[in-house]
């Protein structure tokens, strides 16, 4: 398994990183057990997670799968061997029930709600150090989780950067917390908070986690360049389009027990007509090389020279072991001028 170096840390991590979302919800304990199992065995030493996940969230859920990490470094005592992320949640009122002794129905970014937000994850992971922090979207009203347009909101009245980085700085000054990303983000937020490292001494923001596949390349028109010259590189999430790159909703199939059959109203727009007849022309590209549909498409977003670690999900040990497959796999010449085209001809299928 190749590793890379995290932004401008000491860490390597892995080129795949093991994703969670679905453990507490698809996924049992024991069965994100063997899933972690598996990763570290095979190379993976880069888990991500979240306070909020598993996901749909719901408040019974809520916690759940870093608790499930957290009883997995308790049974096998390894927790030295991997580098974890984890986020705190940003700006919302759909979770009421998150901390609403310091903001009543909404959560924040601010300096109470961040440290009471790491203790709570340290707790259910049962670790004492959080190596890569992450702040799951931003404070401020912005484009986020792919969206394409933006609208200014001149009434916004979000937390300043400034006090969401100082609080950060806190948590890696007690140790809590090693180095800090962000996720979701814009090209204006990455650059505002890495000025903000070189004018205060803040923490400095060392990876970016937004949705980046096949069927949605925006990363590419701001963040791409952002990410290499500072050194922030992209933790993609969502590589296979939550699944609908592997083909297996083509010609109105549904799986029994797959994401967007369980859940179509939470990424409907890998869905849409136009998305997943984009998704059959790159799974037809697969077929016609001999590829799997799976492993092509991770292996195209593994490659791309701004990504750092390819977050990848997976609900069974067998779709776990195609997917890590994927690291090893080489696109052609060919296989990526053929790729080049339909994006040329769709830019955005998710649009519509």
């Amino acid at each position: 398994m190749e590793m890379r170096p995290l932004g401008t840390t000491d860490l390597s991590v892995s080129k795949i990183c093991l994703g969670t979302m679905t453990w507490g919800k698809q996924n049992t304990e024991a069965e994100g057990h063997d899933q972690m199992d598996y990763a570290l065995d095979h190379g993976v030493n880069f888990w991500d997670t979240a306070e909020m996940y598993s996901t749909p969230v719901t408040e019974e859920t809520f916690g759940r799968t870093e608790e499930i990490i957290g009883t997995w470094f308790a049974k096998t005592g390894r927790r030295k061997d991997v580098i974890l992320a984890t986020k705190v949640i940003g700006r919302t009122t759909r979770f009421p029930w998150v901390r609403p002794h310091i903001h009543k129905d909404e959560a924040r970014l601010d300096r109470q709600s961040i440290l009471e937000a790491c203790d709570d994850s340290l707790k259910r992971l049962q670790t004492d150090y959080i190596d890569l922090y992450q702040l799951h979207w931003p404070e401020r009203k912005t484009n986020t989780f792919g969206a394409l347009d933006y609208e200014h909101d001149p009434e916004d009245d979000p937390i300043p950067l400034e006090e969401t980085l100082s609080a950060l700085a806190e948590l890696v000054k007690a140790g809590k917390v090693r180095h800090i990303g962000v996720s979701n983000e814009t090209p204006w937020g990455v650059m505002e908070m890495l000025k903000l490292h070189e004018t205060k001494g803040l923490p400095r923001i060392q990876s970016v986690q937004n949705v980046y596949n096949l069927l949605l390349r925006n990363y590419e028109v701001g963040m791409a360049e952002v990410s290499i010259r500072e050194k922030c590189g992209l933790l993609p999430y969502s590589p296979l389009a939550m699944g609908a790159l592997s083909g297996k909703y083509l010609d109105g199939a549904r799986p029994e027990g797959a994401r967007l059959t369980l859940f179509p109203d939470y990424f409907p727009r890998y869905l849409k007509p136009r998305a997943l007849e984009t998704a059959g022309k790159y799974v037809a590209i697969a077929k016609k090389h001999g590829l799997d549909p799976t492993e092509m498409a991770l292996a195209f977003v593994n490659d791309r020279p701004f990504v750092t670690s390819n977050i990848i999900g997976a609900t069974s040990v067998e779709q776990l072991a195609s997917c890590i497959r994927s690291a090893d796999l080489m696109l052609s010449d060919e296989v990526m001028e053929e790729i080049g085209a339909i994006h040329r001809d769709t830019p955005v299928p998710t649009s519509e």
